[in-house]
């Protein structure tokens, strides 16, 4: 996964505790939901990050866009060589989304936030603290965003899922064996995602599917390095590039599933 607020994730630090889900999947729903159904911004902010410490930067931006007729915010989960779901924006601000890999963005107004994650206070009682800064960026039409259809989305993640399989099991290995997925569905507790209530089923549904497969992605990681199964450079690099694979499959497949559920949410179309 990019470095979002994933546990474990490629390229992120080890946070026990921490959600499974990108802090911009969290924020983008619950703010949908503030700005639809009554709940306080400031509420909507507390239950999006109930694991972090200490929450900062340019939120404030959540109330001008809501002021200014917005009801749907959406996440991209960018990464580095690829910001095509993003809105249109300037190089330095993709680059910056694509390292974070994560943003959420508003469609009619056009703009995004993207959050930085760091640690804060004395050895001894460290924390963890997002900072969320807000960019320009191009409105995006709606339409682009209604086309994604949930069921297959899902039917591509399953496909997907199924060819790095055999993959796998070419190169040497393949990490979703019936103990590797429990083990990953095992550490996934959507008790503490802490979503809003009312997210279409099958739009959950398809968020864990890809929350599972970020897991086992996050997992595998750990066996590609040299020397690990006694694998030999080249084998070693091979998994490492179906792993990225796969990790960017599952991204990709929970952003969808969430702007769908922003857009439920939103009274954009139907649960």
């Amino acid at each position: 996964m990019g470095a979002h607020l994933w546990v474990g994730g490629i390229g992120a630090p080890t946070m026990p505790l921490m959600s499974e889900l990108p802090a911009s999947v969290r924020l983008a729903l619950w703010a949908t939901a503030a700005w639809n159904d009554g709940v306080s911004l400031r509420e909507a902010l507390a239950r999006s990050f109930p694991d972090l410490d200490h929450v900062a930067g340019d939120l404030g931006r959540l109330e001008i866009w809501r002021d200014l007729g917005e009801r749907a915010l959406f996440v991209a989960l960018p990464r580095p060589g690829d910001v095509s779901r993003m809105p249109l924006c300037s190089v330095p601000v993709a680059a910056l989304a694509a390292e974070a890999g994560e943003c959420v963005f508003v469609p009619s107004l056009g703009g995004l936030l993207i959050p930085s994650l760091t640690r804060f206070g004395p050895e001894g009682d460290r924390g963890w603290r997002v900072d969320w800064s807000a960019h320009d960026a191009e409105p995006v039409p709606r339409h682009r965003l209604e086309m994604v259809d949930l069921r297959e989305v899902e039917g591509s993640l399953l496909t997907r899922l199924s060819d790095l399989t055999e993959a796998f099991e070419r190169v040497g290995g393949t990490p979703w064996g019936p103990a590797g997925r429990a083990a990953a569905e095992e550490s996934l507790d959507r008790r503490i995602w802490g979503l809003p209530d009312a997210l279409p089923v099958r739009a959950l549904r398809v968020m864990t599917l890809a929350a599972t497969a970020g897991a086992l992605a996050a997992r595998a990681g750990g066996l590609t390095a040299l020397g690990a199964d006694g694998l030999d450079a080249g084998t070693s690099a091979r998994r490492e590039s179906l792993v990225r694979l796969l990790a960017a499959h599952a991204d990709d497949a929970l952003a969808d599933a969430a702007n769908v559920a922003v857009m439920s949410l939103a009274g954009w179309r139907k649960a």
